[in-house]
């Protein structure tokens, strides 16, 4: 693997969390997305007991709320000290797991020792965008989205462009459901038996704490899937029910280098090995973790995709996480152990980072040292991947 020697600069995940996630002008549509971010920074500090003040930066991800600087903002409001900077990261709905990146990187160069990572966004208090007047008179109009691609290329909604990876890639409406479906019972089955317990904290609404996510259906069922109607195509086979929800929620990380995990005597982390962006077609951009992966395992080649123990793979569409990973040649069963977005839900920027909590997790119970990988499609037509391996800084040499 492409991994530094030198544990000075080999980056640590040495906690991670998240909170809980909830549908747009849902559980947590009174909480700005910084406080979100705030909050998973507090409680971090605490059960780490870093020094707050040997934090080098914050690195925050996303994709609907950036009029200014949430990095910044949160890491104001969770206390930290004014010479702590913070920079906002926009990879539209990669930016969670681009800001880990970019805070492993700063590792490996050596330009840093602790850094928080992750993304944050809600839906539900996204700013409303207006264009301005194109000619003496006219109103100002509101602008959907911002846009990703210029129209010479093509720039499709992102259920238009689900459809057109739907038809590309022959995916039909009974397999995308199937996979909805198994999201649900999966995500169902992981919060019954407590297994995102130790990676959510709750959040304080004026309605109470929230520490459930809000999404996951208990009464999903092929009966109900197979009655939605496409929502984006006319006569397609993306629904409501095999896309993800809209939603709010944050994670986020505290990255090192394994010199300073030893010294903390930390007990377990994931240590990061390599990441890729790449780009694709934007009238197909679920299919961008195709060339990310390809990227990756051309600069690694001991990298085994077969051998990978646990892959999180983020579910905005069935049919794109469906088509990318046939041309992956991996197994949807062997994806989103405790299911994926499309059952506990899509806050854009942050569910980069959901994913590297999920890992931290799921690894963090394994019996034996495992490998994770996190991946996901981005907006506007590029893909991301990044590979972790579990640690144990406490026992190494």
């Amino acid at each position: 693997m492409n991994a530094s020697s030198d544990p000075a600069r080999t980056p640590v995940v040495i906690a991670a969390l998240r909170t809980p996630v909830g549908r747009v002008n849902g559980s947590l549509a009174a909480v700005e997305p910084a406080r979100l971010a705030a909050l998973l920074i507090e409680r971090i500090i605490a059960d780490t007991g870093i020094d707050r003040a040997e934090i080098d930066d914050v690195l925050v991800g996303n994709a609907a709320n950036s009029a200014g600087n949430l990095a910044r903002l949160a890491a104001l409001e969770a206390g930290l000290p004014v010479a702590i900077p913070g920079v906002t990261v926009d990879r539209q709905c990669g930016s969670g797991l681009e800001a880990i990146v970019l805070a492993a990187r700063q590792i490996q160069a050596g330009a840093g020792r602790f850094y928080l990572a992750g993304g944050t966004e809600s839906a539900s208090r996204a700013h409303i965008r207006l264009r301005p007047p194109l000619t003496r008179g006219e109103e100002p109009q509101p602008v959907k989205r911002a846009r990703m691609a210029p129209d010479s290329i093509g720039d499709p909604d992102m259920g238009v462009a689900a459809e057109n990876v739907a038809t590309a890639c022959g995916i039909s409406r009974e397999r995308q459901d199937r996979f909805a479906l198994e999201s649900h019972r999966r995500a169902v089955a992981a919060e019954a038996e407590g297994r995102f317990s130790r990676e959510i904290v709750p959040v304080p609404t004026p309605e109470g704490p929230i520490a459930r996510d809000e999404c996951p259906r208990a009464n999903a069922s092929a009966e109900t899937l197979s009655r939605l109607r496409p929502v984006f195509v006319a006569g397609g086979t993306v629904t409501a029910g095999n896309a993800c929800p809209v939603n709010d929620g944050a994670a986020m990380v505290l990255m090192t280098n394994l010199a300073e995990a030893r010294k903390l005597g930390t007990r377990f982390g994931l240590a990061f090995t390599d990441a890729a962006t790449a780009g694709v077609e934007p009238k197909l951009l679920g299919l961008g973790p195709v060339p990310a992966m390809a990227k990756l395992r051309a600069r690694n080649p001991a990298l085994d995709v077969a051998r990978v123990d646990f892959i999180e793979f983020n579910e905005a569409f069935a049919s794109q996480v469906l088509g990318s990973l046939d041309q992956l040649d991996i197994a949807p069963e062997r994806v989103n152990r405790d299911g994926g977005a499309i059952a506990l839900g899509h806050p854009y920027g942050a569910s980069g980072a959901i994913l590297v909590v999920r890992l931290f997790s799921q690894m963090l119970a394994a019996s034996s040292p495992a490998e994770g990988l996190a991946m996901m499609g981005i907006g506007g037509g590029m893909g991301i991947a990044a590979h972790f391996s579990s640690c144990r800084p406490d026992q190494a040499a």
